[in-house]
């Protein structure tokens, strides 16, 4: 959007580093256009339009329509800034498939509600008081297309929690919590041609035929995208791939 901070994948970084200051200092990272490194101080509070909250860790959002990159950059995130970051992704709150069945949402999987939103959101407010030892969340496991609970394990101590998903700005009642336990929201972009391409091989690699993730991806994954793209302008900055 225009006047929004683009950032490279090695500005991202450097941003993120800030936000990893800023859990101890009580500071973050402004989101305005710029340096993207500018600090708030005296409140204590969060950053950018999130929430506000202080318990000295930070979370970061990570969003962008279907393909475009979002588990890439959390990987580098979580390499370059190794112990002092955990990574949450969304998708451990798919319904199971069983449910599916019942809820006749199988054929619309990885649409908004196909996932447990009242139980991520839950998660996020554990993740965001910072007041447990540990808080296990659920990884999503895509050789069995199905969530496993507490697989991934987030220590009270880490300051900086990545929250990976698709719908972290969706403009809907049952979504629209999540943005307030955030302190940013990114959002990827990616050539659209690239991205779709990426995902019709992410489907032929984990079974299905090449003609039917063709037609998996423009049916599902794209109407997906298109409530993705919506909340472009809800991001605090932009990271381009």
């Amino acid at each position: 959007m225009p006047g929004m901070e683009q950032l490279t994948v090695a500005q991202a970084i450097e941003v993120a580093r800030t936000l990893v200051a800023g859990s101890h200092t009580g500071t973050g990272t402004g989101s305005s256009a710029g340096s993207g490194t500018s600090t708030s101080t005296g409140s204590g509070t969060g950053t950018g339009s999130g929430s506000g909250i202080s318990t000295g860790r930070r979370m970061l959002g990570i969003t962008g329509p279907p393909g475009s990159g979002k588990s890439t950059l959390t990987a580098a995130l979580a390499a370059a800034l190794g112990e002092s970051v955990a990574v949450v992704p969304m998708d451990g709150f798919h319904l199971a498939q069983t449910e599916l069945k019942r809820l006749n949402r199988t054929e619309r999987k990885g649409a908004p509600d196909t996932f447990d939103t009242a139980g991520f959101v839950a998660m996020l407010r554990r993740l965001r008081s910072a007041d447990e030892p540990v808080v296990y969340a659920p990884l999503f496991r895509r050789e069995i297309e199905e969530p496993i609970a507490c697989a991934l394990p987030v220590a009270g101590q880490v300051p900086l929690v990545i929250v990976e998903g698709n719908y972290l700005l969706l403009d809907h009642p049952d979504w629209r919590p999540v943005r307030s336990l955030l302190d940013e929201c990114w959002f990827l972009t990616l050539d659209d041609d690239v991205r779709v391409e990426r995902l019709v091989a992410r489907h032929v690699a984990h079974g299905r035929h090449p003609d039917e993730a063709l037609e998996w991806v423009l049916r599902s994954d794209e109407a997906n995208a298109l409530l993705v793209a919506a909340g472009r302008v809800r991001a605090d900055r932009i990271v381009v791939l």
